[in-house]
């Protein structure tokens, strides 16, 4: 369990500005399960969810480099959580699944030239004496767009991903587990994203709607 609590190179818990971060919104919560959701509601709605801006460097990868931003994607603003737990003493790990976005806008499937998200992330806590699955991803305003509830989250209950709109219409489904890991994953991570998006590395993007940048 050790390797949950402990600080890693992208799930860089022991950062200054992570330790800044978690006083901020935890300070005035009474007791470990409220700040668990506390940074949770922090990070889901406190960063714009962006898939169109994916940079696969490391040192922008770290779990310390979102607050320097105000959006990120599911990867990103998963790990920012796991770190923030681990600062609790909270141990958590990140968890990644190939997922088919139904509602997926036009713009991003043109981008990826696929309706499947790879490496779709989330992070899984340890809290009385049980694995929880959380995913601070999608933040509320987001979700009013899509007409989707916004995914509430409890510390007790698994909080994964929303199965349908408001409607009943399919909004998420997982194809695929990739497992979970102490740490984020780079390797796989870049792997994963050149085999199903081999088009994205013939040029860096760096500059209009969507960015795709990646270390050489």
């Amino acid at each position: 369990m050790e390797k949950y609590l402990t600080a890693g190179y992208y799930t860089d818990a022991d950062h200054p500005a992570i330790l800044e971060f978690v006083d901020r919104f935890t300070a005035n919560e009474t007791n470990l399960k409220n700040k668990v959701i506390a940074l949770y509601y922090a990070i889901r709605d406190g960063f714009r969810y962006n898939p169109y801006e994916v940079v696969l460097k490391s040192d922008q990868l770290k779990a310390s480099f979102l607050l320097k931003k105000t959006s990120g994607y599911c990867v990103e603003k998963s790990n920012l959580y796991a770190a923030c737990l681990r600062v609790l003493g909270v141990p958590s790990r990140l968890g990644y699944g190939k997922v088919r976005n139904h509602l997926g806008t036009h713009k991003i499937e043109e981008k990826l030239r696929s309706d499947i998200l790879v490496f779709h992330g989330y992070t899984e806590l340890y809290l009385n004496n049980k694995w929880i699955k959380a995913t601070p991803v999608f933040n509320e305003e987001l979700c009013e767009k899509l007409g989707v509830e916004a995914l509430d989250f409890d510390a007790e209950q698994d909080a994964v991903f929303q199965r349908s709109d408001k409607h009943g219409n399919p909004f998420m489904e997982y194809l695929h587990d990739y497992g979970t890991f102490d740490d984020l994953p780079f390797d796989l991570f870049v792997s994963e994203m050149k085999a199903h998006y081999p088009h994205l590395f013939v040029n860096k993007i760096t500059q209009g709607p969507f960015i795709f940048d990646f270390e050489n």
